[in-house]
């Protein structure tokens, strides 16, 4: 296994991407980091992010603020939940943590808005923890170096073991740039590949089903966007952050001026999830 964790290690050193919450041990930096980047693009990600610490600096920044301007600041991210579930989080640091994120797994787990998978890239970003960050990319490498679909808690297992001892942040991000530009979803480069020689399923011939589909940690195909119920609820959240909405506009706001039940559908589930007031017919921010 070491040769295979230096090999890795040695390719990283000149091939990984240079991001800017790659330049940050700051937990808070972190957190904010990967709740944007989950489901959306890294180059999505970096303008709105350099953009949202300035406005939001710490957690006590981020919790001062409405809601709503925390949505603000995460226009055109998508998943405008993710806005409200980090405000959460934040509001929580404050309230039990005097302001500063915890440093265990189990601390951070507590938080709302917070899984295993953020709690551990915080460990391993903020901290360098030997732990295993499980993405998609990364469970995608896991799986097909193994050579076989992984469930839940083996997939972590094994994402762990391979961590080298004192290596945390460097392992961890030389395996989502590995995922994410040598060993894709689709036509995978094996020939790029710097741990190639110990990929099982590459070995047996790159038999059919692929071992990343179900493993745990990897998603499945994203539901057709345009016309969704999403494409209208992130129209509606763009509206918003423009000014209220009356009641007789959200059709036409979402995109269905003929279709009042369906944009009354999204208006109770924007609602529900904290993402907007209903109030004497109008729509506002929260």
């Amino acid at each position: 296994m070491a040769a295979m964790q230096d090999a890795l290690l040695d390719w990283a050193a000149t091939a990984h991407r240079d991001l800017p919450w790659r330049r940050t041990r700051d937990p808070w930096a972190v957190v904010v980091s990967e709740l944007m980047l989950h489901q959306t693009q890294v180059a999505r990600v970096v303008p709105r992010y350099e953009l949202f610490l300035r406005r939001f600096p710490t957690p006590a920044a981020c919790a001062a603020a409405p809601v709503g301007e925390v949505v603000r600041e995460w226009t055109g991210l998508g998943y405008n939940r993710r806005a409200v579930n980090l405000h959460r989080a934040a509001t929580a640091v404050v309230e039990r943590h005097g302001g500063r994120l915890p440093a265990d797994l189990g601390g951070l787990l507590e938080l709302p808005g917070i899984g295993p998978y953020t709690a551990r890239a915080v460990m391993a970003f903020a901290h360098e923890a030997d732990v295993g960050v499980l993405d998609t990319n990364a469970a995608r490498v896991v799986a097909r170096t193994i050579g076989r679909r992984l469930a839940g808690r083996e997939a972590q297992r094994r994402a762990d073991s391979l961590v080298p001892a004192g290596q945390g942040w460097s392992w961890n991000q030389a395996v989502l740039d590995l995922g994410a530009g040598v060993c894709t979803k689709r036509a995978p480069r094996c020939y790029r590949c710097p741990v190639s020689r110990w990929c099982a399923w590459r070995a047996a011939g790159r038999p059919e089903p692929d071992p990343a589909v179900g493993s745990a940690g990897t998603t499945g195909a994203q539901p057709i966007f345009a016309g969704s119920d999403r494409e209208g609820r992130g129209r509606l959240v763009r509206a918003l952050c423009q000014g209220p909405v009356p009641v007789g506009a959200v059709g036409a706001a979402c995109g269905w001026p003929d279709d009042e039940d369906r944009a009354a559908r999204v208006v109770g589930a924007l609602v529900a999830e904290g993402l907007a007031t209903l109030d004497a017919g109008v729509v506002r921010l929260p």
